[in-house]
């Protein structure tokens, strides 16, 4: 058990995240930048650009945002439109097929929960690692709460 994450850990696609974020940025500079320079347009066609600018960053950043925390008392996975909290009970197993775009959690109640802050996208490995360690911990307080309840 000592190759068990430090709890709390938070699992994410930190390149994914870096790439989104940086051309979320790139692309909001680049339309408000063309809005500045067509001299032709009015303020309200100058404001347009920007806000569409400023609505493709959020998409870009809500993408980003998408993470898995594990602490002592369970998991939150932020997707992106949504946060759920589980408790460790809750999570029967943990995921990563060949060709599936993220983790999912198979869980207590009969569902299956995507976990989009663990995916193989450009980081396969390093999401296969984080798999590993979230399956590691799942099982690892799985135990833990058995005993405890056979005690």
């Amino acid at each position: 058990m000592s190759d068990l994450p430090t709890l709390p850990v938070t699992f994410r696609p930190g390149r994914t995240r870096a790439i989104l974020l940086t051309a979320g940025v790139a692309i909001f500079l680049v339309i408000s930048g063309i809005a500045m320079l067509l001299e032709h347009l009015g303020p309200g066609e100058r404001l347009s650009f920007v806000i569409t600018g400023a609505l493709i960053f959020w998409v870009l950043a809500q993408l980003a945002r998408v993470k898995v925390v594990a602490d002592e008392s369970g998991v939150t996975v932020v997707n992106i439109a949504g946060k759920r909290r589980l408790a460790w009970a809750e999570i029967l197993q943990v995921n990563l097929r060949p060709g599936d775009p993220w983790v999912f959690l198979d869980l207590s109640d009969g569902t299956s929960l995507p976990a989009l802050g663990i995916q193989p996208g450009i980081a396969k490995q390093h999401a296969i690692a984080d798999a590993r360690a979230l399956r590691a911990l799942a099982e690892a307080h799985s135990a833990a709460s058995e005993t405890e309840d056979r005690g």
